[in-house]
């Protein structure tokens, strides 16, 4: 379910990054072959080979040139990836926070209400 905001090859290496990260893939576990991602996925071939490149170069998965590419077993690197995600995305949060008029002070409170909501879901 692709958006016009980044590129295609952006948003599928992103969806793939977020389930390496949340477990859903796990350490060297096999990824499908690019035709096959690009079929699931309803991309160009060209598109999934560029979004697996990509997060090869970023360490996450790793090519066997017999048998295919695989998710890292190298749990620190995931776990550090994963950390800097959740920092990102919380930085992303505080700067907007911010934008529209909230206080520092202000945020955990939210935080905190917003929570309590969800879990009596």
């Amino acid at each position: 379910d692709f958006h016009n905001k980044s590129p295609i090859y952006l948003q599928l290496m992103a969806e793939i990054k977020q389930k390496i990260l949340a477990g859903i893939m796990a350490p060297g576990e096999k990824l499908p072959s690019v035709r096959d991602l690009a079929m699931d996925e309803g991309v160009n071939p060209n598109t999934a080979q560029k979004a697996l490149t990509q997060l090869e170069a970023e360490g996450l998965i790793y090519t066997n040139r017999t048998s295919g590419r695989f998710v890292t077993e190298d749990a620190a690197l995931i776990r550090t990836v994963r950390q800097e995600f959740a920092r990102n995305s919380t930085n992303d949060y505080l700067d907007r926070m911010e934008e529209i008029g909230y206080e520092e002070q202000e945020i955990p409170d939210l935080v905190v209400k917003i929570q309590k909501e969800r879990m009596q879901q």
